[in-house]
């Protein structure tokens, strides 16, 4: 439980917010269903049964006098008794789980209101209400980092366990194993191996026996934030060409982050990449992949494209995944205004050495193992 001192602190500065947005929007009222809204609101309460939903089981009715928390019957127990959302000056409206979707049509009748969900009735403003989170508060910050770590643990400890002859299933479980014994609910896991990885770069996990070479890929999320990160195994001698490409690799990934600072705009951080990938010889690669963007209550808020027009906040989380065929790059970060925090850095990984914009990077090289 997030304590209560830094629980209410924290919880003001949301609301402030809120509020903020419906003055500046002519707003009556503002209507939050999507998962990450809903656990950025109420502070890390995780807010699905599905892991597959993207709208929560209840949602969240702002006012500039109270806001409720509407839900069914189902849900009301847990929500009042473990989540203790009545401590934070949450009312609550419940309907009997029979009837459907919760109802909550009186406090809306004949008003303003702006939703994160098409309702009827209401206005879509979701990409405006998702970019209220974008700037993390200092108690989001410090749980950013705890599940990073634990996401990052979690994937390196179960690399450490591969064997070949093992199926890419099995490998999967070992994630899911290390996440979930860290209160890590993996809410995306990607593996392939040999042969799978040159092929796919989103590559499901089959029953496909790893020989040598194994990608990991893992979304990990406590509180509702959520932290990525991949790596990769090898058994054996690492291939000249191989190495050659995760140092291709590795440059492009630095280049990346070392333009994500505040107040620079996305396309111009993105088209620094693309010029990366020239520079190390693999000018064509970007447009195999989608090549990450930034993260917090999503697994990605946006992906950053050559014409985004988003800006980089200060104390916002991103994470870029470039790959050149065989290879990817993948972490967790924070920015700052004197550059990104690398918040899946375990410092227990083998690194590989970048030299750029007058600084040393460190960035997870494969781990090669007998």
């Amino acid at each position: 439980m997030i304590p209560e001192g830094v629980r209410m602190n924290e919880r003001d500065e949301k609301r402030a917010r809120a509020r903020s947005f419906l003055t500046e929007n002519g707003l009556d009222a503002l209507f939050l269903t999507q998962v990450g809204n809903f656990a950025w609101y109420t502070n890390g309460r995780e807010p699905v049964i599905m892991l597959s939903s993207d709208r929560a089981e209840a949602g969240i009715l702002i006012t500039p006098e109270q806001d409720y928390i509407v839900c069914n019957s189902i849900e009301y127990p847990r929500m009042r008794e473990e989540d203790l959302l009545e401590q934070d000056d949450f009312k609550f409206i419940v309907t009997p789980w029979q009837f459907g979707a919760p109802v909550f049509a009186d406090k809306v009748h004949g008003k303003h209101w702006a939703t994160d969900w098409p309702l009827p009735g209401s206005i879509d403003l979701s990409v405006e209400i998702t970019r209220l989170r974008y700037r993390l508060t200092p108690p989001e910050l410090v749980r950013y980092r705890q599940i990073a770590l634990d996401t990052a643990q979690a994937i390196e400890a179960a690399a450490r366990q591969v064997k070949p002859g093992m199926t890419e299933m099995e490998i999967a479980g070992l994630i899911s194993a290390q996440a979930l014994q860290r209160g890590i609910t993996p809410t995306l896991y990607l593996v392939g191996s040999d042969e799978r990885i040159f092929r796919y770069r989103h590559p499901i996990p089959t029953l496909k026996k790893l020989e040598k070479y194994a990608m990991m890929v893992i979304c990990g999320r406590r509180w509702g934030l959520t932290a990525s990160a991949t790596r990769f195994v090898h058994f054996g001698k690492l291939p000249d060409e191989l190495d050659e490409k995760q140092k291709a690799c590795a440059f492009v990934d630095v280049t990346f982050n070392s333009e994500t600072v505040a107040g620079a705009k996305i396309s111009t951080v993105f088209q620094r990449a693309v010029e990366a990938y020239a520079q190390v010889g693999f000018p064509g690669e970007w447009q195999m992949h989608n090549q990450g963007g930034s993260a917090g209550y999503m697994c990605r808020d946006y992906d950053g494209t050559p014409t985004c027009e988003e800006i980089v906040q200060n104390e916002q989380g991103f994470a870029w995944n470039p790959s050149i065929t065989g290879i990817k790059f993948e972490d967790t970060v924070i920015t700052h205004a004197d550059g990104v925090e690398f918040i899946t850095n375990t410092r227990e990984w083998p690194v590989i050495t970048v030299n750029h914009a007058n600084r040393i990077w460190n960035r997870p090289a494969i781990l090669v193992r007998d």
